[in-house]
């Protein structure tokens, strides 16, 4: 009888450390800009990226200090994941809180680091650095990802 991996195992509480970090599909998606309709609550993605992340691999190059450098980057914790609204539907984080599995191309699944690039579900090479982007031109970026 095989064993069940422990992300069917456990809660996202009860993951240590390095279980945690490795739900992360690096997908990119949860680094880019989004902007909110004040009046309806609704979030539009864009193809902006934070200044940290890498917009060929979606890391970030600062992760240690990612929090210092960019104040408003959000860290996620099992205490808040009822925040997840904003997040992408595709999030690892928000499918297993959801209940969900995660899906067959998640680096985890299919045991390779750069699946989730290969099977395009990913924003790399398809973002540009907000240090590039006029704050007045955002809304030109919305982006369906």
């Amino acid at each position: 009888m095989q064993q069940q991996p422990f992300w069917k195992q456990k809660s996202l509480k009860e993951l240590n450390e390095a279980e945690w970090e490795s739900v992360c599909d690096r997908c990119g998606k949860c680094c880019v800009l989004k902007l909110e309709d004040v009046d309806t609550m609704e979030i539009y993605y864009t193809d902006v990226s934070c200044k940290l992340l890498d917009c060929d691999n979606c890391s970030c190059t600062d992760y240690a200090n990612r929090k210092q450098l960019v104040p408003d980057c959000v860290t996620l914790t099992p205490d808040g994941l009822d925040a997840l609204h904003w997040m992408p539907q595709s999030c690892a984080y928000r499918l297993l809180h959801e209940g969900k599995d995660l899906p067959d191309w998640h680096p985890l699944v299919t045991g390779k680091k750069e699946s989730t690039h290969l099977s395009g579900n990913s924003v790399a090479g398809q973002i540009t650095c907000e240090l590039e982007v006029e704050d007045a031109d955002m809304p030109d970026h919305i982006r369906e990802w």
